[in-house]
C-alpha cells in the first residue's frame, strides 16, 4: 500500500469527525447544528466515494502501482481493527441521540475500516496469486454503500 493513497480518505474521515464533534460540543446548540453537520457529512461521503472511484479506476488502468510498505501495512492493520469498534460506538450513539450527522460519520468510519481490510487482502492476494485488480474492484463494490449513506445524510433521513 502506498502511504499517499491512505492520506486523502483519512483527511475526509478526520474532517467528518471534527464536524460531528463540533455538533456535540458543550455550549453549542446541537439541535441547530444537526442539519448543517448532516449536510457536510453527506458531502464528505460523496467526496469519499469520488476518491474511492478515482483511485480504483486509475489503479485498474495501470496508472497507479500499489506498493507494499511496512508503515502502510501497520496503519491498515490498526484501521481494520479499530474502525469497526469505533463504527459500532458511533452507530449506537447516533441511535440514542437521533443524530443523522453522527450516523453519516459512522459510515465514514465503517468505510475506512472496509477499505483498510480490502487493502490488506490486496497486499496478500497480489504477490500470491498475481491478481492486481482484486482490491480496486472490491473498493468499487463499496460505492453503493458510501453513496447511499451520503444521500441519506444529505437528505436528512434515517433508514
Amino acid at each position: 500500500m502506498r502511504a499517499d493513497r491512505f492520506v486523502p480518505d483519512s483527511f475526509i474521515e478526520l474532517f467528518s469527525a471534527i464536524v460531528v464533534l463540533l455538533r456535540f460540543a458543550p455550549g453549542t446548540d446541537g439541535e441547530r447544528f444537526e442539519r448543517p453537520a448532516a449536510l457536510i457529512a453527506g458531502v464528505l461521503l460523496f467526496a469519499l466515494a469520488t476518491f474511492v472511484a478515482w483511485t480504483s479506476i486509475i489503479t485498474l488502468l495501470g496508472r497507479h502501482k500499489p506498493q507494499t510498505i511496512r508503515l502502510g501495512i501497520a496503519i491498515l492493520i490498526l484501521a481494520a481493527v479499530f474502525m469497526p469498534w469505533l463504527t459500532k460506538k458511533k452507530r449506537r450513539l447516533a441511535a440514542v441521540t437521533g443524530s443523522i450527522a453522527l450516523k453519516a460519520d459512522a459510515a465514514e468510519s465503517a468505510t475506512c475500516g472496509y477499505l483498510a481490510l480490502i487493502a490488506l487482502v490486496g497486499v496478500l492476494v497480489r504477490p500470491v496469486w498475481h491478481i492486481s485488480w482484486a482490491d480496486p474492484v472490491a473498493a468499487l463494490g463499496l460505492l453503493p454503500f458510501i453513496v447511499g449513506e451520503g444521500w441519506e445524510a444529505f437528505k436528512g433521513k434515517d433508514r
